[in-house]
């Protein structure tokens, strides 16, 4: 299975009052990810796959450790971890090297532009989908609970 890797700069306005990124800002460091994996990845040669819209319907996130602001950018590594016929799930760990400060997913369904509704997955959408496909129980999806974090504790009380 292969992964997305995106650079995330990190933004000195990201940081809150407590001297960390702020857990919104995660949102948006997802979002440029997946838009580049989905969009700049997508097949050229004039193919209209990817080039319409899509929309959010669930975001799921598990902090892990703060992140504070540095010059350096995060990886933002993402994966495909399942296909449906009119809807995707998308994993990410925001890390460097092993450590991690957020694993989350996000439920993307395409969406016709000009028609006003959700549509179906392409077949050539599906194609470059399935090279990033990963549904094993390891891929960072799930409701946290009985995770541990890098150090062993329990994710939820990290």
């Amino acid at each position: 299975m292969a992964r997305h890797f995106y650079s995330c700069p990190l933004r000195w306005s990201d940081m809150d009052a407590f001297g960390h990124v702020n857990n919104a800002v995660f949102i948006s460091y997802l979002e440029e990810a997946r838009i580049d994996f989905m969009f700049r990845l997508a097949p050229g040669d004039g193919s209209p796959s990817f080039s319409g819209g899509s929309v959010v319907a669930r975001h799921e996130i598990d902090y892990k450790r703060p992140l504070v602001h540095r010059h350096q950018p995060v990886t933002v590594e993402s994966w495909v971890t399942k296909i449906n016929a009119a809807s995707l799930t998308i994993a990410y760990e925001i890390k460097d090297g092993d450590q991690v400060y957020v694993r989350a997913s996000t439920v993307v369904v395409p969406y016709d532009l000009e028609a006003a509704r959700p549509r179906r997955i392409s077949a050539e959408e599906k194609a470059h989908l399935q090279r990033y496909l990963d549904d094993g129980d390891d891929s960072g999806e799930g409701d946290g609970a009985d995770r541990k974090d890098d150090d062993g504790k329990d994710a939820l009380a990290a």
